[in-house]
């Protein structure tokens, strides 16, 4: 091969790399003083922070009765159902999410472990079912001592990527 071929190859291969467009980053705070983004926008990518479930039933101050959270299964579904709804307020679905991370505690109704079972049912709910087929890649049952919500026994975080347009039908061919 010729240096000048040689040459050209390679300044073919670097141009490509200086031009790609800035990604825009967009963060979403759930409060102005909030001190982590609830969601992080880069380009087409969007990135959870941790979500967990809300209480099955809230916290009754005037009676001091606390809030009650559920089991696992309870949880995961209520913190899918969070994410749900996070994803649909920036056009997104279920379908979209390619990635998560489920940190979980141990439920203490059994005996300290995992229930790995119960996080499955929930997420066997949302994923890889005939509306929603899609499963993303996923890492579960990264057991911790305790999350930042008091009685959390789960917490979710998840990468959405924003699918381009369904391309137009293709045109009936003439018969």
């Amino acid at each position: 091969m010729k240096l000048s071929n040689v040459l050209i190859a390679a300044t073919l291969a670097v141009v490509p790399c200086g031009m790609q467009a800035q990604q825009v980053v967009k963060r979403i705070y759930a409060t102005p003083n909030a001190r982590i983004a609830s969601a992080i926008w880069v380009g087409d990518t969007l990135y959870l922070s941790g979500m967990g479930p809300k209480p099955v039933t809230p916290a009754d101050p005037v009676k001091g009765t606390p809030a009650v959270w559920g089991d696992t299964e309870q949880q995961t579904e209520s913190a899918l159902t969070v994410i749900q709804a996070f994803l649909k307020d920036q056009g997104l679905t279920m379908g979209d999410i390619v990635e998560m991370q489920v940190f979980m505690v141990g439920d203490p109704a059994k005996g300290g472990n995992l229930d790995f079972a119960g996080m499955n049912a929930a997420y066997a709910k949302f994923f890889g079912t005939p509306d929603q087929p899609n499963r993303p890649v996923r890492a579960a049952g990264l057991q911790l001592e305790h999350l930042a919500s008091a009685n959390g026994l789960v917490e979710i975080m998840t990468i959405a990527v924003k699918s381009p347009p369904a391309a137009p039908a293709a045109p009936a061919k003439a018969k």
